[in-house]
């Protein structure tokens, strides 16, 4: 028996691609959330990403699972073709789906993650970005017990443009959309400092950012069942003050928050 939660459509891109869409309640908020599943760019599923989005569901969240073709099917950069082939599809059927078509936000997931953080650079109509456990660079800047991730994703091979070109911590500007970030702070595979370099190029440039690290944990925690509802709720409030209404929070903020309105606290 189908599960009656979602529905599976298939939209066509480079390669037909397949999407689980969970609606939302009756409270629904007008944003899509699409959701990119890990596995180092060569394994794994949508259907990972069920878990997570049945929760931003329950939050008002249109959330949408997506498929992008793995390492071994298509080499880069399909992959990131494929996400963006999916944003597109969202905002030409924005209307049929119930969501705003320039507030769209990725949320992705170690590979995943990497993915959303680029398409937050490549792909109109993006709202925001939710990146966990997500590789800044294509290059380790300091020796460490874990892959590769250029040989996983560029192959040996690759000259400095591919990796340039591959690695999200370039491709930040003012432009890019208010971001999340997610990690572990015993994580091998993108250490604390891979991802406060992330977070302190995106406030260079100005960017809506935060960065939330969890200490005693490792890669991929949040799927945890005693951390898997939690970090959503996080997502959602971010999602919530950034995409959603941020008019709301910065008014409440400016009447009702004392200090936000001072130049110099003192104590």
């Amino acid at each position: 028996m189908a599960d009656p939660h979602f529905n599976t459509v298939e939209i066509a891109g480079a390669t037909p691609l397949e999407l689980d869409i969970f609606a939302p309640g009756a409270a629904g908020n007008r944003i899509a959330v699409i959701l990119l599943h890990g596995g180092a760019w060569r394994f794994g599923d949508r259907t990972m990403m069920h878990p997570y989005a049945a929760l931003l569901a329950a939050n008002g969240f249109l959330a949408i699972c997506a498929s992008y073709r793995l390492v071994g099917e298509a080499p880069w950069p399909a992959q990131i073709d494929d996400v963006v082939a999916t944003v597109d599809w969202i905002a030409a059927n924005a209307g049929r789906l119930g969501v705003r078509d320039d507030r769209i936000v990725v949320q992705g997931f170690s590979a995943g993650g990497h993915l959303a953080l680029l398409a937050g650079a490549r792909a109109k109509n993006i709202g925001a970005v939710v990146a966990f456990f997500a590789p800044p660079s294509m290059i380790h800047e300091t020796p460490r017990p874990a892959p590769d991730p250029k040989e996983m994703l560029l192959g040996p091979d690759a000259d400095e443009a591919a990796v340039e070109g591959a690695s999200p911590i370039s491709q930040i500007s003012s432009r890019f959309p208010p971001t999340f970030l997610l990690g572990g702070v015993d994580d091998p595979m993108v250490t604390t400092a891979d991802m406060i370099a992330m977070f302190q190029r995106l406030r260079a440039e100005g960017v809506t950012a935060e960065l939330h690290l969890f200490s005693g944990h490792t890669h991929e925690f949040s799927a945890l069942p005693s951390m898997l509802a939690p970090v959503q709720a996080e997502v959602a409030l971010f999602l919530q003050r950034n995409v959603v209404d941020p008019d709301f929070f910065r008014r409440e903020n400016r009447q009702l928050n004392r200090f936000a309105a001072m130049e110099t606290v003192l104590f």
